[in-house]
């Protein structure tokens, strides 16, 4: 029961902060941003060949940017190893929990796209689904280990 609340604890707390307008990870008095729907958007002109979804970052590489990255690591990397504690054993439960938190990742984006102050963008897909797959993989060796 416990494993399950605080899956459940972490997916709304990624969902809040990913639904926050202008979020700053440097400044703790814009993490209670109100949410700023941008209804122009459409699933098409986000996900259309060329939008911004697909482009890299338009903004510097500084403090706010590499903060930004490394909450994206590490919470996506907690995430898969919730994710793996809450799957029945199997011998695919690490490709299990990886497409899952692959799959979020792919959702939390988008809704990103949606928000005024934010982008969804699919490189942060693919820092998301590293991150688990790194958490996912040092559990494995981990696992090995100790059996020894």
């Amino acid at each position: 029961m416990l494993k399950r609340m605080v899956i459940i604890l972490l997916l709304f707390s990624i969902f809040y902060f990913s639904h926050t307008s202008h979020l700053k990870v440097t400044d703790p008095t814009s993490w209670r941003n109100s949410s700023v729907w941008d209804h122009s958007a459409t699933l098409w002109s986000i996900l259309q060949p060329g939008s911004p979804f697909f482009t890299s970052y338009t903004y510097g590489f500084d403090l706010e940017f590499i903060l930004r990255k490394i909450a994206h690591f590490s919470f996506f990397g907690l995430l898969a190893l919730l994710i793996y504690w809450n799957l029945r054993k199997s011998s695919w439960r690490y490709v299990k929990a990886w497409i899952l938190l692959a799959c979020f990742a792919f959702l939390d984006e988008l809704h990103q796209a949606f928000i005024i102050g934010r982008d969804g963008r699919i490189i942060d897909v693919a820092i998301d689904s590293f991150g688990g797959a790194l958490f996912l993989f040092l559990l494995y060796r981990y696992k090995k280990i100790s059996k020894i």
